[in-house]
């Protein structure tokens, strides 16, 4: 007796369940085995743990942090300025994409410009930064911003136009114009591009606000690394760096709900 659609349905979606824990748990096993065998590593002195610590070493030092607020100060100010730079990177460098969309002209005489830019070192306009806008929060944020800028409105303004040309004619026959067509058709068609960038931003974010921090900050996780190799402390290095890992894996999973959110919204 054949099975009914529904339960055909049921099955895969079992599966998927099943598929999902399995890698899951595999991810899991991997994560274990590291930190498992960093620690005997560092016990059996296979690696120096005056460089390279162990876990017990860094979760007494995450513990001791803990304690006097230093690690949730420190987080909490490379966090908003990691998001913050992120947001205004991605809202930036998309409505910059939209405007060369919408001008043909715009785009053919921005285009040189935006290669040469994607080309150049962000990391080196740090100092100049620092000088134009002051040394606190704001070149921070602005340099967490500009490591991302540029290669989202390169890679959304291509999906842009990347747009089968047929489907706006369509809307275009029913009367639609140019700002209609934007939001009916081009943008619900690239929002899997524009996700695929939020997900590279989340990483060069932080790249960026690391890199401020390193140059300027008094405060945050890259003071703490900087601060950590002045002092000859790499607990605190390899801690902060951890830190950095978790928060960077949180916001990369907000994005992928972000992502299914938007994908069942558009069925």
């Amino acid at each position: 007796m054949k099975k009914s659609v529904s339960e055909l349905h049921e099955q895969y979606k079992q599966k998927k369940r099943v598929q999902n824990i399995q890698i899951r748990f595999s991810q899991l096993c991997i994560l274990l085995l590291f930190f498992a065998t960093w620690e005997i590593a560092g016990k059996m002195r296979w690696i120096d743990p005056l460089l390279f610590s162990m876990p017990s070493r860094v979760w007494k030092l995450f513990l001791e942090k803990v304690q006097d607020g230093s690690l949730l100060t420190h987080t909490s100010v490379t966090l908003f300025e990691t998001i913050a730079g992120f947001i205004l990177g991605t809202v930036i460098g998309t409505l910059i994409a939209a405007m060369l969309w919408w001008s043909p002209f715009l785009s053919r005489v921005l285009d040189p410009y935006l290669v040469v830019l994607n080309s150049m070192p962000k990391i080196a306009l740090g100092p100049i930064l620092i000088v134009g806008l002051g040394p606190g929060y704001l070149s921070i944020i602005a340099m967490g911003a500009l490591i991302s800028v540029i290669i989202t409105t390169l890679v959304v303004y291509n999906a842009f136009k990347g747009v089968d040309e047929n489907y706006l004619k369509v809307v275009q026959t029913f009367g639609a114009d140019k700002s209609q067509s934007f939001r009916s058709v081009i943008l619900p068609a690239t929002i899997p591009t524009i996700i695929s960038t939020l997900k590279v931003n989340v990483g060069l974010s932080w790249v960026g606000v690391i890199v401020g921090e390193f140059l300027v900050s008094k405060q945050g996780l890259g003071y703490m690394i900087i601060y950590g190799f002045q002092v000859f402390n790499f607990n605190l290095v390899i801690l902060s760096l951890l830190v950095i890992a978790v928060l960077a894996t949180i916001m990369y999973q907000g994005v992928e709900l972000l992502e299914r959110k938007l994908i069942k919204h558009h069925r």
